[in-house]
């Protein structure tokens, strides 16, 4: 159940980040959401797999937010969302595991 938690955050910051900065207007509020759900999900990693899978995988988090702009262009924003969303909580599932 401990190896849930970590995509259920991510995916809580990305989608919920994104989701409160479409409904309030607000950017900053939304990256707010997006930040905490980070910080969380770093604690757990780092508690979890070790520092330096911590780092990666909230590089991974911060990459897949930044990749969620340009394929929205493509894509549309929820769909890139949501594929942005599944590759992080994956990535979590995989690799941010106790050892």
């Amino acid at each position: 159940m401990a190896s849930l938690l970590t995509p259920l955050i991510t995916s809580a910051g990305l989608i919920g980040g994104y989701k409160t900065a479409r409904d309030t207007g607000n950017r900053q509020l939304g990256g707010a959401v997006l930040a905490a759900a980070g910080a969380a999900a770093f604690a757990l990693w780092k508690r979890d797999a070790g520092t330096g899978t911590a780092v990666a995988l909230t590089t991974t988090y911060v990459a897949a937010f930044g990749l969620s702009h340009p394929l929205a262009k493509k894509m549309g924003a929820w769909p890139s969302v949501y594929t942005v969303t599944a590759a992080t909580a994956l990535a979590s599932l995989v690799f941010g595991r106790k050892k």
